[in-house]
């Protein structure tokens, strides 16, 4: 029987370098800034990497490989959650494309191979936007956004 899979696409525009995005996506202390986890890996085709909480019990969890790295225009990884390391069906993969774009960088995080229905496939659906968005306010103006804010009552 085979799975049924979904995917996930965002597009953003920011007002930075593709370095700086790439940077921002791959070294600890940047992601930590706006993301509260770190992405730590020594990013090379076939190593892991690891998306670490950011706080004093540094909890991993999400897990994967690094599967293409072409620096600072192109990351593939596969994604999983600690906890179901040890298992491949609950692998998916995130392609991050940094594109430059007159005076701005175009990048788009496809997220694909995630179960549909999934707990998963929810918080990717739910993840990206507000992740992307602090990445982006964080490049063009110092600051992430709190990742945790509610909606306010109407």
């Amino acid at each position: 029987m085979t799975r049924e899979t979904t995917s996930f696409v965002y597009v953003t525009y920011i007002k930075s370098t593709p370095q700086k995005v790439f940077e921002a996506i791959t070294r600890p202390d940047i992601a930590k800034r706006y993301w509260g986890h770190e992405n730590v890996s020594d990013w090379k085709p076939g190593s892991t990497w690891e998306h670490i909480r950011a706080n004093d019990e540094r909890t991993v969890e999400l897990v994967g490989k690094v599967v293409e790295i072409s620096p600072p225009t192109r990351l593939v990884i596969t994604w999983a959650n600690a906890s179901q390391a040890n298992d491949p069906s609950q692998y998916s993969r995130v392609t991050f494309g940094i594109e430059e774009y007159d005076t701005m960088v175009r990048l788009t995080v496809t997220h694909d191979e995630l179960e549909a229905g999934s707990g998963m496939a929810k918080g990717v659906s739910q993840g990206w936007p507000a992740v992307l968005s602090s990445m982006k306010s964080f490049l063009e103006t110092g600051n992430g956004i709190d990742l945790f804010a509610k909606p306010k009552s109407a």
